[in-house]
């Protein structure tokens, strides 16, 4: 065994974890004694231990780890090799501050059809749910949580045409409900046209709920087998 080698390895292993820590491992302990932890027997693997180091200088130190770091130590060749990976549980509140930089992930696999979850539930475990949510920022509080499909405000639009019948003839007000009974937006997002004209919103007609009503007054008349034709979008 060559123990400069050695040395020079847990001095590059030493840099590579100070900089980890620093740039992301937030949810590590960073106040107060540190205790350490149950040295990790050889040829065993496990989420949280101490292993004995030697630095170029000859003083004995430990390196160990928490929050779902696997550390394994080796039977053979009198090496400990400490693999750091994310996952496990977070024992603390864990934020990455970018600081102006590029935070991204590559190989997101890309999907041609959603299909909205209609059974997420809340701190649900993978495996426990069907379809897909969103994954949206707490501004106030930076939190990152999941957003139903449904709970979002989606642009959606619709149209329907009517044709006036002979008791809308010559009628002073005449409505017409929308099919499903949509709530419809302001009179501002309602377009009705009759026969193709468009009429003039709040005066030639009035939006209430999913009901347009004609006002006829405004110098026009409604006759059976005109076509009134109501457009929106919210």
């Amino acid at each position: 065994m060559k123990t400069k080698n050695i040395f020079s390895s847990f001095k590059t292993l030493a840099f590579g974890l100070l900089m980890l820590t620093g740039a992301a491992v937030s949810a590590q302990q960073t106040t107060g004694d540190v205790v350490k932890q149950t040295d990790v027997n050889p040829g065993t693997t496990t989420t949280a231990g101490a292993v004995r180091v030697i630095d170029n200088k000859g003083t004995i130190k430990y390196l160990q780890s928490q929050n779902g770091i696997t550390m394994l130590s080796n039977t053979t060749a009198d090496v400990t090799t400490t693999t750091w990976q994310l996952g496990g549980t977070l024992t603390d509140d864990t934020f990455i501050d970018v600081d102006g930089n590029i935070f991204g992930l590559n190989g997101i696999a890309l999907i041609s059809s959603e299909t909205a979850s209609t059974d997420a539930t809340d701190g649900s475990d993978a495996g426990t749910g069907t379809g897909y949510t969103f994954l949206v920022r707490d501004e106030a509080t930076g939190d990152t949580k999941k957003l139903l499909a449904s709970d979002i405000d989606i642009i959606t639009s619709g149209q329907e045409s009517f044709t006036a019948n002979a008791t809308d003839n010559g009628a002073t007000l005449t409505t017409y409900a929308l099919t499903g009974s949509p709530v419809l937006p302001a009179f501002s997002q309602v377009w009705v046209y009759r026969n193709g004209a468009k009429l003039i919103a709040n005066v030639d007609y009035t939006v209430s709920a999913s009901t347009v009503t004609l006002d006829v007054t405004n110098d026009y008349v409604v006759y059976a087998g005109d076509t009134i034709e109501v457009q929106y979008v919210k």
